[in-house]
């Protein structure tokens, strides 16, 4: 078991250790989703609840393993549940805002791959999380997920106000403007997250 607090979890997850900024993972959602601050706070609320299934679910699926000494199912047993929660959300978001549907287009079912949730659930395991802290680790991961969509979003939206260079115009820029919004996030490391 695991001695952090919760506050410390939550800010460990969502700032100093943010999953898009610091851990690289979810990228292709960070870039692909981010050209409007809109859909970038419906699909970050998505992959939040996915998380925060996939970490119930991964703790529950952990100890039932250990139980029965198969440790070693553990990863397939992790993507199954996680390719079932984004089939539940995929026809959850269908069935209620068909808009919102059209608008994640396919990176909807690439929450399936996106390795930020599976990243979660292996990272809460190692470090020995109880249900408690997990719960509050998948939504410190998902809050900082989101934060990173919305500022790169926003971000966007301003520079396709701005006189830039066509040189740099589109990727080159988002990229630029990712890297310098993950050293500004190592300045929260400070703040004493493990």
């Amino acid at each position: 078991m695991n001695s952090e607090s919760l506050s410390q979890i939550f800010i460990s997850a969502s700032l100093v250790n943010n999953f898009v900024l610091a851990y690289f993972l979810g990228i292709c959602p960070f870039l692909g989703v981010s050209g409007k601050i809109e859909t970038s706070t419906k699909m970050g609320a998505a992959v939040t609840f996915v998380m925060l299934i996939s970490s119930v679910s991964a703790y529950a699926i952990h100890a039932f393993l250990i139980a029965i000494d198969a440790p070693f199912l553990q990863l397939i047993s992790y993507i199954v549940v996680i390719a079932s929660t984004v089939q539940l959300v995929e026809m959850l978001v269908k069935k209620l805002s068909p808009a919102l549907f059209k608008a994640l287009g396919i990176f909807l079912p690439l929450i399936t791959t996106n390795c930020a949730i599976l990243g979660l659930a292996l990272f809460q395991t190692n470090k020995g999380y109880d249900l408690l802290q997990s719960v509050v680790y998948a939504l410190g991961a998902g809050a900082g997920f989101t934060l990173a969509l919305i500022l790169i979003s926003g971000l966007r939206e301003q520079l396709d106000l701005a006189d830039v260079p066509k040189v740099i115009r589109g990727t080159v820029l988002t990229l630029i403007v990712a890297g310098i919004l993950s050293l500004v996030f190592m300045g929260f490391s400070g703040l004493g997250g493990k």
